[in-house]
């Protein structure tokens, strides 16, 4: 199993995205961010913001119709490749 100083929850809606994170390690923060637009240029400040605290994060979003959407564009962003099924 990667480890990852973060791990980022992302709840994908067409016009917005709920964001919160869980530090690694056992005792971490968690911590929700709010909601941001469902826009390229909120998604790009919001990884930013997150890249400038942690080194290594992984996001998880869900694999719906939302989520395969903002899977394409950050494709090659380390991490950012993980989807949850609905069950």
């Amino acid at each position: 199993m990667d480890n990852f100083d973060a791990y980022v929850g992302l709840d994908v809606h067409k016009d917005t995205i709920a964001v919160a994170f869980a530090e690694g390690e056992r005792s971490g923060e968690v911590c929700s961010l709010g909601s941001i637009p469902h826009e390229t240029t909120a998604i790009n400040r919001m990884v930013k913001k997150l890249a400038a605290r942690f080194e290594a994060i992984s996001f998880a979003y869900e694999a719906g119709p939302c989520g395969y959407g903002l899977h394409r564009p950050k494709k090659g962003v380390g991490g950012f490749n993980r989807s949850a099924q609905h069950l």
